[in-house]
């Protein structure tokens, strides 16, 4: 069986994909698990832009099918910020847990019908000798006023939903069937089975 390329170090985004990818005629693998180490320099433009570079390097590395995702959180009363920075928001030395606080503190005094906000995710399916293939989705909701919930990673005990709800209070399958990620991802998946990706 070939090998898919999982073109990530980050747990949090590994488990979604191994979750989501379910079915498709790959051996899914992490750059660990095949003694790859590689990182890459996430300088693009756009969310596609540095989701085909680090499919393409990874898939050029591994010699196999590769998939990269790159998302943020956009909040519309920061003008759309943190977006394409989400995972670097603040500098370096900063973790989940203090970007996520330092995003709280920016929306201090921001009234609830002023916080929405959205993530968005481009997923890229590379594959060495063929065009590298994009899927994009987008999550609505809101950065609500304080942490809430145990699951998910990154923003998600901020980003509340229509139903009261922060994403790191939902089930995995339920997070998987609305999320960005989880919507681009069986986007990919679906192009994987269909075309098996050359």
């Amino acid at each position: 069986m070939r090998r898919l390329l999982l073109a990530t170090g980050n747990p949090g985004k590994l488990r979604e994909f191994r979750r989501l990818l379910v079915g498709v005629p790959f051996e899914v693998v992490s750059p660990a698990e095949i003694g790859l180490t590689l990182e890459v320099d996430e300088d693009g433009a756009s969310y596609a832009q540095n989701a085909a570079k680090k499919a393409e390097a990874f898939a050029a590395a591994g010699r196999c099918v590769a998939l990269a995702d790159d998302s943020g959180i956009e909040v519309d009363a920061l003008d759309g910020r943190p977006g394409l920075h989400s995972a670097r928001f603040g500098g370096p030395g900063l973790d989940d847990h203090d970007r996520l606080e330092l995003l709280l503190r920016e929306l201090e005094g921001v009234p609830v019908d002023r916080r929405s906000a959205r993530y968005r995710a481009v997923v890229a399916i590379a594959c060495p000798g063929r065009e590298t293939r994009l899927f994009d989705a987008t999550w609505e909701g809101r950065v609500g006023f304080a942490s809430r919930g145990e699951r998910g990673f990154g923003y998600d005990p901020v980003f509340e939903l229509s139903d009261g709800r922060t994403s790191a209070e939902m089930t995995d399958a339920e997070k998987d069937a609305v999320s960005h990620r989880g919507q681009a991802v069986r986007a990919a998946a679906a192009y994987l089975r269909d075309e098996g990706a050359g």
